[in-house]
């Protein structure tokens, strides 16, 4: 008799080929999953889950989307609400007892993003298309330049019948958010600032040196099958559309902008907006995946700053810091460790950065029995998002063509970062190794999982996500990576801190009437501040989902005593996906039940 294995939790359960799923289920999901795709073909193409024809024809279109991530378009918007609601019925008639344990944990995920989605459009107008993180004017930049691929010529085609969609998908957005700001709801002064200094900087260099036709250049050159000709005639294409298309499309977005600056006030938080105060409800519920209330969020806040900050000030002191608050104190500390500013210091901080990635390559073999194949480097961030984005990750492409990424922004004030100095090592396990690379990365690698479980098309959850990265940062202190290195531990510290912090910042901002000048008086740069004001909720997530992993992890330990092994632990935690912290919970009660 053969066997088939389902590994989503790092754990096999062996059945008879045949009785493995029942196939109703395993056509739904796939059927579910496929429809999605469809619906968003940016994503099928960075996952390229499709094949032939159907991925061809899906790597030539851009759709308008809103912030919820739903068509702009008023028939398709209205086609794709009726079908998830359909599937989400359909969902429902399955009975969960006659369902393997995989098919479980898949029709949780399914079940959790519908309803995150739906959710999501009820307060779709309390968030913006064009914001300073992941506005629509730099994600379509982005996307295009970095995420389309190049690797033949018709991939050359179908990035030039997706320039020429560009202007068209602005303007849809132009039209949504003027309309948005007829009912009200506007972007706070400072952050309409913000977005007006991206789109001059993207509007100043002249077509031909356009993020968007240089990227193509440099990537169609190392395309063996197009003769020099071919590209020539590329690049003059691609400069020709942004001439006349997509700089006219940027134009009108500033003249918007412009527009709606002189009425904009400086109140940050959601609560300035119609019903402001339930659409912070429900980004915390679908950001922490919990039912804490803002109130709650914030004290719990308070406690972890006051315990961080005990243990800060210990080591602070032991290194002769005595005076001054710990901010003070750390600040003073950081400067030591901080490079000089001349030369240029920034290039060898990427390559300290990629050091400090394959140093924790070799050292994760004593914490982690799963470990990805797929390649990580550690890239500059662009210039256009330099000076407002966050570190990040991005994911390897599931074809191998494009390694994970962490990228590292380093604008011209670099020195007030948190992941510079005694934060580098930090923030390199959180975004690379074994934070968000190792997690990602090893989810597409599953063996003997549907490709919607590896790549994650019904994934929804912030707080496991950014809860693992944070964990990782504190694994590896655990661990004794910063043994001889007081700086580098009180910088995963201060990263904790950080953390810590944002959940009194987001609910303070959004719920509290705190100002701009509260938060970043509290000890959050502007910048940040600025990213909780456009993503309410989102900055929770790390540190719900952190101590819940912790707070699950212990329980494994109590009950398991002798037996717990903190490697299949981890097995459990990868090995699952992007579930919900709901979700989790069980998986490590089953993990502590077979264990047993």
């Amino acid at each position: 008799m053969k066997i088939r294995f389902w590994m989503a939790l790092g754990l096999a359960w062996a059945v008879p080929d045949g009785a493995f799923a029942q196939a109703d289920f395993e056509a739904f999901a796939e059927g579910v999953a496929a429809r999605w795709l469809r619906a968003d073909p940016e994503s099928a193409t960075a996952t390229q889950y499709f094949t032939g024809a159907e991925q061809d024809a899906l790597d030539r279109q851009l759709v308008a989307t809103g912030p919820s991530g739903h068509a702009l378009d008023p028939v398709r918007r209205a086609a794709d609400l009726a079908q998830l609601r359909r599937e989400r019925e359909q969902l429902q008639q399955f009975d969960r007892r006659q369902l393997m344990p995989g098919q479980r944990l898949v029709a949780d995920s399914i079940l959790e993003s519908i309803d995150s989605s739906l959710a999501g459009v009820e307060f779709e107008d309390h968030a913006f298309s064009f914001n300073q993180m992941g506005g629509l004017h730099v994600s379509l930049v982005n996307f295009l330049s970095q995420t389309h691929p190049i690797r033949n010529p018709r991939d050359v085609e179908n990035y030039l019948a997706r320039l020429a969609q560009v202007a068209g998908v602005m303007d849809r957005s132009i039209d949504w958010t003027r309309a948005q700001d007829a009912r009200g709801l506007r972007l706070p002064h400072f952050i309409l600032t913000a977005v007006l200094e991206q789109v001059d900087e993207f509007l100043t260099p002249p077509a031909a040196e356009s993020v968007l036709v240089t990227s193509l250049a440099e990537r169609a050159a190392r395309v063996q099958a197009l003769t020099e000709a071919e590209r020539a005639r590329a690049v003059a294409a691609a400069t020709k559309i942004v001439d006349e298309a997509i700089l006219p499309a940027y134009r009108r977005l500033r003249v918007l902008i412009a527009e709606q600056i002189p009425g904009a006030t400086d109140d940050a938080g959601l609560w300035r907006l119609p019903r402001g105060t339930a659409a912070y409800a429900s980004a915390l519920r679908r950001n922490t995946g919990t039912e804490l209330s803002p109130g709650e969020i914030h004290s719990l806040g308070l406690r972890e700053v006051a315990r961080i900050e005990a243990e800060m000030d210990q080591i602070l002191r032991e290194l002769g810091y005595r005076d001054g608050t710990v901010t003070a104190r750390y600040a003073a500390l950081n400067e030591k460790v901080m490079p000089p500013s001349e030369p240029d210091p920034r290039p060898g901080l990427v390559e300290e950065y990629a050091r400090v990635v394959r140093e924790a390559e070799r050292r994760s073999a004593e914490l982690f029995d799963l470990r990805p194949k797929a390649r990580i480097e550690v890239r500059r961030e662009p210039s256009l998002t330099e000076s407002t984005m966050a570190a990040h990750y991005s994911s390897p492409a599931p074809d191998g063509s494009q390694p994970g990424i962490f990228w590292a922004p380093l604008p011209d004030n670099w020195r007030s970062l948190i992941w510079v100095g005694a934060g580098l090592r930090s923030v390199t396990y959180h975004e690379a190794v074994p934070g968000h690379h190792f997690q990602i990365a090893l989810r597409q690698e599953l063996p003997d999982v549907p490709r919607y479980v590896r790549l994650n098309v019904f994934g929804s959850s912030t707080a496991y996500s950014e809860g693992w990265a944070l964990y990782a940062e504190k694994l590896v202190a655990e661990a004794g990576w910063y043994e001889g290195d007081q700086p580098g531990r009180l910088g995963q510290l201060n990263f904790e801190l950080f953390r810590a912090r944002r959940l009194v910042v987001d609910s303070g901002l959004h719920a509290r009437l705190w100002t701009r000048q509260q938060a970043i008086d509290y000890g959050i740069q502007p910048s940040e501040v600025d990213r909780y004001v456009v993503w309410p909720g989102q900055a929770c997530s790390y540190k719900i989902g952190e101590l819940e992993i912790l707070r699950l992890r212990a329980k494994a330990q109590q009950a398991l005593g002798a037996r717990f092994s903190l490697k299949k632990f981890h097995n459990v935690v990868l090995g699952s996906g992007n579930v919900s912290l709901r979700t989790l919970d069980r998986l490590v009660d089953e993990y502590i039940a077979a264990a047993r």
